[in-house]
Parts: C-alpha cells; sequence; structure tokens
C-alpha cells in the first residue's frame, strides 16, 4: 500500500495517507538539541554493547518514575528500536519447535518473529466488544507443553486496544502456572486515553505473581523518534544478558547520538509528550465521530495508541468496479484506487473484515480522508 500510495505521489496525485505508524510531528526540540551537542562534543564512537551506562541509569531513573519498576542497569538492554529488542527477546527465548502464543489481531512482525527463531505461532482469539483482550476460552483449548512464551500488546498495534489489569493479571497466572515467559510489548505506554495504563510487569509484582517478564520500549511513538531507531528492554538479568550477546554479534550497540538524545528525552521536560497525547486524543475523537457516520462500519473506541480499526465485514463479498471483494485486501486497493486514501487490511494483522486507520496526521486530512472512504464505500453494492 505504501509503494502504491508513494507511486501515486510521484505523479502528482492528491493522497490522504492513513497507514503511518509513526507520530507527524517532529522530535521535541530539546532533543534534537542534544544530539547536535553529542556529536559536536565527539560522541561519535561505539558505546558499551548494551547501551551507555548514563543512558541504562536515564531508564532505570524512567521506570521507576513512570511504571513504579525498581531495576538495575544490569537488567536493561538497549537496542536499535523496540522492534529490535523484541527480535533479540524472541532469538534470545525460542528454541526450534517451541510455540509461542500471539493474540489475533496482532502487529504483523510478531509472527515473524517466531518463526525467524524458528519457533511456530499459536494464534490465539480475542474479544473485539471488550478492548480485543483475549479469549480465554481459546488459549485454553490451545495449551500445550510446547509453549515457551507469550507475546502481549496494550495499548495495541493495529486496534488500540488497552487491557484491563484484570485479564493482565490473569494472563500473568497462567503463564506461571505453565512457566511461560511473558514478552510484553509496551510502546504506546504514554498514549493511554482513558483510564491508566498498567505495565505487566508491574501487575506481576504487585499482585506477587511470580512470572517471568521481558518488557520492551520505545521511544519513537512517545518523543516522536522512529527515524533515531532507539528502544530498550527491562528483565530478568540472565534474559537480557542473553538477548545483549545476540545483538552484540548482530550490530555491536545502538546509535550512540540517539542515547545521548534518549537520556535527555527521558529524564527533561515532559510537557511535549502531554501536547502529543492531547493532539492525539483530538484527532481520535474527531475519526471516530466521522466513522460512526458510515454506513455498515463499526468501530469500538480504541482507548490507546493511535489507532482506529473499523470492522468493514458486510462490504465483504459485494461488488466494486465489477470485481468482487474477497477480502481487505480488496477493500484497501479499492478506496486507494477510487478515493486516494491510503488504509491497511486487517487481514495482514490476523483480522479479517478490518482495516486500520491510523490518525496520527490532522483533522484537515482526517476529515477529507473520511469523507473519501465514504463515497468510496458508498458505490460498493
Amino acid at each position: 500500500m505504501a509503494t502504491k500510495a508513494a507511486e501515486m505521489r510521484s505523479q502528482g496525485i492528491d493522497v490522504i495517507n492513513f497507514s503511518v505508524g509513526e507520530p507527524d510531528f517532529n522530535t521535541p526540540s530539546h532533543i534534537i538539541n542534544a544530539a547536535k551537542k553529542a556529536m559536536d562534543d565527539g560522541f561519535t564512537k561505539y558505546t558499551a554493547g548494551p547501551g551507555m551506562i548514563e543512558f541504562r541509569e536515564a531508564i532505570c531513573e524512567k521506570l521507576s518514575r513512570e511504571n513504579s519498576l525498581n531495576y538495575s542497569p544490569t537488567e536493561i538492554l538497549v537496542s536499535n528500536g523496540e522492534k529490535h529488542s523484541l527480535f533479540n527477546a524472541c532469538q534470545a527465548l525460542i528454541n526450534p519447535g517451541d510455540e509461542v502464543v500471539v493474540f489475533s489481531p496482532y502487529w504483523v512482525s510478531f509472527p515473524e518473529f517466531v518463526k525467524l527463531s524458528d519457533g511456530f505461532p499459536v494464534i490465539v482469539k480475542t474479544d473485539s466488544k471488550n478492548n480485543f483482550e483475549p479469549d480465554f476460552k481459546d488459549l485454553k483449548k490451545k495449551i500445550s507443553p510446547k509453549i515457551k512464551c507469550v507475546i502481549i500488546n496494550s495499548p495495541s498495534n493495529p486496534t488500540g486496544g488497552v487491557w484491563r489489569p484484570e485479564s493482565i493479571s490473569r494472563l500473568l497466572k497462567i503463564a506461571k502456572k505453565f512457566n511461560w515467559v511473558v514478552i510484553s510489548d509496551e510502546c504506546y505506554e504514554r498514549l493511554v486515553y482513558e483510564g491508566e495504563f498498567f505495565s505487566a510487569e508491574k501487575l506481576n509484582r504487585s499482585e506477587k505473581i511470580g512470572a517471568s517478564v521481558v518488557s520492551c520500549f520505545s521511544l519513537s511513538k512517545t518523543y516522536a523518534m522512529t527515524g533515531w531507531r532507539i528502544g530498550y528492554a527491562s528483565g530478568p538479568k540472565e534474559i537480557i544478558e542473553a538477548m545483549a550477546k545476540i545483538q552484540g554479534q548482530a550490530t555491536s550497540c545502538a546509535n550512540s547520538i540517539s542515547q545521548k538524545a534518549g537520556v535527555v528525552a527521558l529524564t527533561g521536560d515532559q510537557k511535549c509528550v502531554q501536547r502529543m497525547r492531547k493532539k492525539f486524543l483530538e484527532r481520535r475523537n474527531h475519526m471516530l465521530l466521522l466513522l460512526d457516520k458510515l454506513n455498515n462500519v463499526i468501530c469500538d473506541k480504541p482507548k490507546g495508541a493511535f489507532y482506529a480499526f473499523p470492522n468493514l465485514n458486510k462490504y465483504i463479498g459485494k461488488r466494486a468496479n465489477k470485481k468482487i471483494i474477497k477480502d481487505t485486501f480488496d477493500i484497501s486497493d479499492y478506496i486507494l484506487e477510487s478515493s486516494k486514501v491510503v488504509t491497511v487490511p486487517g487481514d495482514g494483522f490476523g483480522a479479517p473484515g478490518y482495516i486500520r486507520l491510523s490518525y496520527a496526521t490532522n483533522k484537515k486530512n482526517i476529515s477529507e480522508g473520511i469523507s473519501r472512504i465514504k463515497i468510496a464505500l458508498d458505490n460498493i453494492k
């Protein structure tokens, strides 16, 4: 979809992009200035493989301040983006033939991380009417001795769903019972619009569950630093050390300049985060208001991240431009070709019938884009 949109733009066609998985804001100036200073000061060399100690100490401070979690720098690994952290965790933990629970809808990389580690993803359903929380009946049916890990993601990409602490705790207790390692993707932790964010490890400790949890975090979404490629993981020392060994052979260390900027991001003024979150909330409400007016479209309110995940299942099997719409790949293709709006098919996330819309764009684009989608859908018979 992104390639098609780029081709259209190169031809001068006005395309509205609802596919972006990154903030449309620039990185805050105080973080940029920290990077400039790092370069001027000659901080352009390798750092320690797990990350520079100053940055890992700043991460420990942040985890204590915001997540009520106490860690030492030896339990922290800095990576080239949170995606790298998640990949490292899978590589360190999964052996050939191991199974890993992945909840659907899932971020497209989760099953692939498992497969690249010679494991098998076990896809478990979620409840679309309840913020896409786990379907524990389906999970119970699929439990086997081969399961080694479970991957969770709240707030979620692609759904924007935020799991209640009760559901996370229930899953942690199951993981403890069967000796699974929980890999918790908490990339969107600061983008929660209703209620409070609960880190899986915070619940694990406060309720004395005792599960083994590796938590993965990012600066990308929180501080609009997607291109800086900086993220980190926290967890049991032996797992972090194993992840560090793998990373050391793959990339040596994370970007030194981004690490310096990261120190300032985590320890500096957090008002920039509050401003971006406020904008995203306004955009979410605006997009939901417009989606609610579309015929045959259902969209539950996403409580986090910056995605809406409307259900267009009633259009599957109908005809558009003399072609039968078989799935959401067809729907997204049709919307792009007829309305010049880029959406992401839900089938790629293990969610047939849904499409993902990012509201990481301004209200004007949201209004125009949804208006175009409405016209396209009204022409499906």
